[in-house]
C-alpha cells in the first residue's frame, strides 16, 4: 500500500492549538509576538540536576519566562541560593532533594512539587554524570554508576512525570538532555556515550507512546558547552585540539541553549515530539 504523502492534495479536519480554526488561512491577527509564543506563564517546571551548570541556567530561564520552577538535585545547599536568585528577579521557585536513581525520592519530589505549585507540566531531565576511563580500565561500578544516573534516572523521572500529567489530563513537555556523544563517539567515554544514545532512543519511544496524552517528548543534544565544571580545561592549551574539531572553532556559551529549551518547553514547539535537536557548532557533522 502506498504511504500517504503530506501535501495539499487532500484536506483533513484539523484543529490547531491557539489558532483560528474557522479558516485554512491564518489571518495576520493570529501571528503572535515572540514573547507570546515563548511565554510559559502558569506552567510548572521541574529541573533535575539544578544545583549547577546547565540545570542552574535552565531553571532561571524557565522562571524568567513565567514558569513556576521546582529545582531538584542531591546537593540541596546550592538550591537555596538558586531559589533566592529566581525570587529576587520576580519568579517563583521551590527546592526539593532528589536522587534520580531512587524511586521513593522521585515520588516525594513530585509530591512536594504538586503541593507547592500543582502538576508538573514541563520536565527538564538534566541530571547526568560522566566517568572518563578507557574501556579496559572501566569497572562494573563505573559502568553501572553512569547508566544509573544518565539512563535509568531519566527513565524513572520521565515515567513519574508522564503518569502524573496523564492523571491530571494536563498534557506537558518532557525535555531530555542528551549529548552529541549519543550520535557519535570519542575515546574514554564509552559508558557516557552509550547512556546518551539510549536517552535519544528513549525520547523517541516515549514520544510515540505519549502523544495521545498530549505529552511531547524531545531531546537536546549539546556539544561542548562552557560550564563551571569545564571552564579551567577549556582555558588551557590542551583544549585546542578539541576546539579544532568543531567547524565553528569554538565551544558554546550556555545562553546558546536558551532558545532551544524555550522552543521545546513552550507552545512554539507544539508540533514537535520525538525530535533530537543538536546544538554543537557542527561538531556532529561528517566532514
Amino acid at each position: 500500500m502506498r504511504e500517504p504523502v503530506p501535501s495539499d492534495e487532500f484536506s483533513v479536519q484539523t484543529v490547531f492549538p491557539g489558532a483560528n480554526n474557522n479558516s485554512n488561512v491564518v489571518p495576520m491577527s493570529d501571528i503572535k509576538s515572540a514573547s507570546e509564543i515563548f511565554d510559559i506563564s502558569g506552567q510548572v517546571a521541574l529541573v533535575t540536576g539544578a544545583s549547577s551548570g546547565l540545570g542552574w541556567r535552565f531553571a532561571r530561564l524557565l522562571a524568567g519566562h513565567g514558569a513556576k520552577v521546582v529545582v531538584a538535585a542531591r546537593r540541596t545547599d546550592r538550591l537555596k541560593s538558586l531559589c533566592e536568585d529566581i525570587e529576587a528577579a520576580g519568579g517563583k521557585a521551590h527546592a526539593v532533594a532528589l536522587d534520580v536513581g531512587d524511586r521513593t525520592k522521585i515520588t516525594s519530589a513530585f509530591d512536594a512539587a504538586e503541593e507547592e505549585f500543582g502538576t508538573v507540566t514541563i520536565l527538564v531531565n538534566n541530571a547526568g554524570m560522566a566517568i572518563q576511563k578507557s574501556a579496559l580500565d572501566m569497572s562494573d561500578e563505573d559502568w553501572r554508576g553512569v547508566l544509573d544516573v544518565n539512563l535509568d534516572g531519566v527513565w524513572y523521572v520521565a515515567q513519574e512525570a508522564a503518569r502524573r500529567m496523564t492523571a491530571a489530563e494536563s498534557g506537558g513537555s518532557i525535555i531530555n538532555i542528551a549529548s552529541i556523544l549519543g550520535l557519535r563517539v570519542t575515546r574514554s567515554l564509552s559508558a557516557y556515550a552509550v547512556s546518551k544514545a539510549a536517552v535519544i532512543q528513549l525520547t523517541k519511544a516515549l514520544a510515540v507512546e505519549l502523544a495521545r496524552q498530549r505529552i511531547r517528548v524531545n531531546a537536546i543534544a549539546p556539544g561542548y558547552v562552557l560550564t563551571e565544571i569545564n571552564q579551567d580545561f577549556f582555558a588551557s592549551p590542551q583544549a585546542e585540539k578539541f576546539i579544532r574539531e568543531i567547524p565553528q572553532r569554538r565551544i558554546a556559551d550556555p545562553h546558546e541553549l536558551d532558545g532551544i529549551l524555550l522552543l521545546l518547553a513552550s507552545s512554539a514547539g507544539s508540533f514537535m515530539t520525538g525530535s533530537v535537536v543538536t546544538v554543537d557548532g557542527g561538531h556532529s557533522l561528517e566532514v
